[in-house]
């Protein structure tokens, strides 16, 4: 057999195992997305988000060492090809939207190398095809056999707080005054962000109905993405905090997908708070805290990503604030 045509069946069966485990990925998402299967929290279990990536991996590794025996590289580098196929054809089909795919992707990558590294040594070390046969068969129904019952052990709810703090050169009072109510953010106010490149909504506004405990703040996002904030806290110049009712029936779904919609089932926001501490030299440090729920079989790590997602939220918006104040400041000390 020349090298050219070696080449070319190699090529043949990269693909075609590529193409299995891609094909492989979007049924089980599909499988994952049943009525059967939500009721034990879908593709917001384990067993999806480890499982599949892994059988993902090998399949595809399956499948093209019993053809063709590759380079152990392949084994760790090749799955990632079928899975980001998979994940566009969730994106494509409406199953997920990107913000899903990207928290997937890291967890999502890892176990389709170790999945692609142990079919690979499987084939080259098994001399018995029928048992690996199998094993591979249990290995594409294993992420089904496991998603009934894994709720029952790993389901958990967590509440947590993230924080950011930013300093601003302007008196308390500029301070309260801009956050107390937050006027309209032009886009060009809006420092760039990962969040907001990967589909996060922008803050617009927030509207204030009276000046006291009872209040009622209107948060506005792009996407239609509203949040009710009842005042339970107003110290002027001191401390603001508010329960959050987001208005979650309302959001579309081209905005936030099911899996990350505010006030869904897994993740919701539920007070918000800013904390005025006086400096030295005219200096007010401005704390903004948030308070959010987690309800999933993997807290841990959706923690990890709420927390980024927040802080990055609350980062925005902390910069918008220390730019207004310290214009006005400056301003009115030019004034003065």
């Amino acid at each position: 057999m020349t090298e050219t045509i070696r080449r070319r069946l190699r090529n043949k069966f990269l693909w075609g195992g590529a193409f299995v485990g891609a094909l492989y990925g979007l049924v089980i998402r599909i499988a994952f997305g049943s009525a059967l299967l939500e009721r034990f929290g879908g593709a917001m279990t384990w067993a999806f988000l480890l499982g599949v990536p892994f059988a993902i991996g090998f399949i595809t590794i399956f499948i093209l060492e019993r053809r063709e025996p590759a380079e152990p590289s392949v084994w760790v580098i090749w799955p990632w090809a079928p899975l980001a196929t998979a994940a566009l054809g969730t994106f494509v089909t409406l199953y997920e939207g990107i913000i899903c795919i990207v928290m997937l992707l890291p967890v999502g990558m890892a176990c389709a190398s170790l999945g692609g590294v142990i079919a690979g040594a499987l084939v080259r070390l098994s001399a018995r095809p029928r048992t690996n046969d199998i094993i591979a068969g249990i290995v594409l129904l294993f992420p089904l056999m496991i998603a009934p019952w894994e709720q029952r052990v790993l389901y958990s709810k967590e509440i947590h707080t993230t924080e950011n703090v930013i300093e601003i050169s302007a008196p308390p009072d500029v301070v309260w005054n801009n956050i107390k109510r937050v006027r309209a953010i032009q886009r060009r106010e809006l420092p760039d962000s990962w969040s907001h490149r990967i589909g996060f909504p922008d803050p617009v506004e927030a509207t204030l109905s009276q000046e006291s405990v009872g209040g009622v703040r209107h948060a506005t996002f792009t996407g239609g993405v509203l949040f009710i904030e009842t005042i339970d806290v107003w110290q002027p110049e001191q401390r603001l905090a508010f329960s959050i009712q987001a208005q979650t029936d309302k959001i579309p779904p081209t905005t936030l997908d099911e899996h990350v919609r505010v006030g869904g089932p897994f993740f919701d926001v539920l007070r918000g708070e800013y904390l005025l501490e006086p400096l030295k030299d005219g200096v007010v440090r401005l704390h903004l805290s948030s308070q959010q729920r987690l309800s999933t079989d993997f807290n841990w790590y959706a923690r990890i990503w709420s927390d980024a997602t927040m802080a990055d939220l609350q980062g925005r918006i902390l910069k918008v604030v220390k730019a207004r104040c310290e214009r006005e400041s400056s301003v009115q000390h030019s004034a003065n």
